[in-house]
């Protein structure tokens, strides 16, 4: 295991060559030790398993990673060729419990792993020829493209840790043990945990733009926050520790647990911590691939319902009040103990990247300055909920890294695990889970008397997703005319009372044309490409309204509130919001009556091969609806890709004139086209109008 260990790269620093041969190495390193996870396995069978029901099988995370890179290369025009769409396709997307995630068991056809272990040995090559091959220029930032080779090893690195706790998961007799480094072999007695203090100080949270480690976007920004004095934990909770509780009864008293853990300790009937076993009057420990006697001195592993709810049964007990840490309490704790960074060390001061062993260890093992793990060991929970920094802005290659998590059901987790490596083992690096989530993750409480107070913003913030919100749902605001209520009335208009059962939205933006249609259709599937938009509709379907912040004057902005309809609202039911590709869409997207394609086209990097089978998601007679401004973007799709809006043969070919060539062989247009506006509201005093025409095309029967 130790030839494996490496650290996350600098790219702001050192000679151009020799940094190309440091990330070739990362990258093969993280390549190989991802591989070496999946050895615990017993067989290629196990793969078809799930180690957590809203978890995909973990053949998809074999998959997943391999495919992470060729999808981001693609999209950041690094490379033009695909290995495999199916493949690129169904390992793209499901990693979260986001009600967009497919984790429907029917739409997929899992491949062979003998094919999957093929593809990934591609992928590999070409990955390493773009290493190779592609010009390094130092420093790097996030517009160069050798940052997108550093996010996906990131990624990898993510799931390095994310895997192993599926495999923890599943049966025993389904893992073999030590294969994957080996655990460790000091266990005994809880020691004694103590209260010390921690003087309180104003603290500038943030990653610095030019920091010469990667970053993902929600680590950039800039906030501050004044922190009291506190007292901390010395050590984290140990499984010792936290026995009292469990044995006090606490996982039967309501009072307490909060109404989010309660709801979740009954549908569980959790009696005690998931990796824990009793066995009579003995209590066994689950590790990633093996069982040991209870270690009582090592960090117990909890989610943060279960460590909240230790907090209130012991501040019930003493009178005095406990809580987790918030982000910015454990920045300070990390901060008085002069914690160093990654980079700085030459061996890990604590349980952390693999330099220790493959397992968590006693919580009083690694001393920093007054206080134990505060990095390394478990992950621990915090009481803040992730948002983004004031001045987040999200990465255009992977937008949906963090946004679909801004919801405040997803609370940080800081300071690393055993398994935590690269970006996962630095100071900035925040990511977050859902609450009754497992991770290799425990927790250290607090005392304060400070009322908590957690930053969570109700409003959305984001500049691309509220103008989005303003084009699809303005007339709840005023009476500028709104185009995708036009649209979803124009397709009624020529549709209602036919056969039309099944629906497609190929470009769902935040939602207004799919509720339109629901309106009307009984079942309608509504795709797009971001997570970051699709959470918007999804909110409304479930909460039945939210919010943005739009701009108004200079630096002044205006506070929207969407209240959906409800003559919207009665179709909601009718609606499945899903994260897709359309450019590399499923198989499973076929069999539909209607499919509508607003404003798609022009976001496609080849509209004319999109057009070309479009026919086959259709049924006999079935209808498609396109509504494009035809604003071809040479740097979105090459010219020769364009259907039309050029000179051909010496004479102007429009845009309409070359769809309908491309779509003559296999639909009939009805009627003529016609012009819809499309008004973008970009401030309170400028707005951008378009002019989309809209066609509709029947599928002609096919001939037997």
């Amino acid at each position: 295991m130790k030839e494996l260990i490496t650290k996350t790269i600098d790219l702001q620093h050192g000679d151009p060559e020799v940094k190309r041969r440091e990330i070739l190495d990362y990258f093969e390193k993280t390549w190989a030790i991802d591989e070496k996870l999946y050895t615990q396995l017993k067989s290629d069978e196990v793969f078809y398993h799930r180690g957590d029901p809203l978890r995909h099988v973990l053949l998809f995370y074999l998959g997943h990673t391999a495919v992470f890179y060729i999808n981001k290369l693609i999209l950041a025009k690094i490379i033009d060729q695909r290995i495999n769409r199916d493949f690129e396709s169904m390992f793209a997307i499901g990693v979260d419990e986001m009600s967009w995630d497919d984790l429907n068991e029917k739409h997929y056809n899992w491949p062979p792993v003998e094919e999957v272990r093929a593809y990934r040995e591609k992928a590999k090559e070409v990955v390493l020829e773009v290493i190779r091959s592609m010009p390094v220029a130092l420093p790097t930032n996030w517009e160069n493209p050798l940052w997108i080779i550093l996010m996906g090893i990131e990624h990898e690195r993510i799931h390095l840790e994310t895997s192993s706790v599926l495999i923890r998961q599943l049966p025993l007799d389904e893992v073999a043990s030590g294969l994957f480094g080996k655990i460790c072999q000091e266990w005994g007695e809880a020691p004694h945990n103590s209260m010390l203090p921690v003087a309180g100080a104003v603290m500038t949270l943030g990653k610095p733009a030019d920091h010469p480690l990667f970053g993902w976007d929600n680590e950039y920004g800039k906030y501050t926050e004044a922190v009291p004095d506190f007292k901390a934990s010395a050590m984290l909770v140990s499984n010792g520790e936290f026995l009292a509780f469990v044995q006090d009864n606490g996982y039967h008293i309501q009072e307490y647990w909060t109404e989010e853990g309660w709801s979740w300790r009954n549908y569980k009937q959790a009696e005690m911590p998931l990796f824990w076993r009793r066995d009579g009057e003995s209590y066994w420990l689950r590790l990633v691939a093996e069982e040991i006697s209870m270690p009582w001195n090592w960090p117990v592993e909890v989610n943060y319902l279960e460590a909240k709810a230790f907090c209130n049964w012991k501040s019930l007990k003493t009178g005095k009040t406990y809580r987790l840490p918030t982000e910015a309490e454990w920045v300070r704790l990390a901060e008085v103990c002069q914690v160093p960074d990654e980079p700085e060390w030459e061996v890990a001061p604590g349980n952390i990247n693999l330099e220790h062993g493959a397992s968590p260890c006693p919580v009083d093992r690694f001393r920093m300055g007054d206080f134990y793990d505060v990095i390394g060991n478990v992950w621990q929970w915090t009481e803040t909920p992730i948002t983004g920094y004031p001045g987040f802005k999200v990465h255009p290659v992977y937008d949906d890294f963090s946004t679909p998590t801004f919801d405040g059901k997803h609370n940080l987790i800081k300071g690393g695990s055993w398994i935590s490596t690269g970006n996962e083992a630095t100071h900035h690096a925040r990511y977050a889970f859902r609450r009754h989530f497992y991770q290799h993750a425990g927790f250290r409480y607090v005392e304060s008397e400070t009322p908590l107070v957690i930053h969570n913003d109700e409003y959305e913030t984001d500049v691309e997703v509220a103008l989005s919100c303003e084009a699809n749902w303005s007339d709840t605001i005023d009476s500028l005319s709104n185009f995708y209520q036009k649209l979803g009335s124009s397709i009624l208009d020529v549709l209602r009372g036919r056969s039309i059962q099944k629906v497609l939205d190929l470009n769902a933006d935040t939602g207004r044309l799919a509720f339109e249609l629901a309106t009307a259709f009984p079942d309608v599937t509504a795709l797009d490409f971001s997570a970051r938009f699709i959470r918007i509709p999804d909110q409304l379907k479930e909460k039945g309204f939210m919010r943005y912040i739009m701009k108004d004057e200079g630096e002044l902005v205006f506070y929207r509130e969407i209240v959906l309809p409800e003559t919207l609202a009665k179709g909601k039911d009718h609606i499945l919001f899903m994260q897709a590709d359309a450019h590399n869409l499923k198989s499973l997207y076929s069999g539909y009556d209607l499919i509508v394609m607003p404003n798609l086209l022009e976001e496609l990097r080849y509209p004319t091969a999109f057009l070309q089978h479009i026919h086959e998601r259709l049924n006999d007679k079935g209808w498609l609806v396109i509504a494009s401004t035809y604003a071809w973007n040479g740097q979105m799709a090459s010219r020769e890709f364009w259907p039309g809006g050029f000179k051909l043969d010496g004479e102007p070919l429009t845009s309409f004139e070359g769809i309908q060539t491309i779509l003559e062989p296999h639909f009939m247009l009805h009627g003529k086209p016609f012009d819809l506006p499309l008004n973008i509201r970009k401030s309170s005093r400028v707005t951008e109008i378009k002019r989309c025409e809209i066609s509709f095309w029947q599928k002609k029967s096919v001939k037997l």
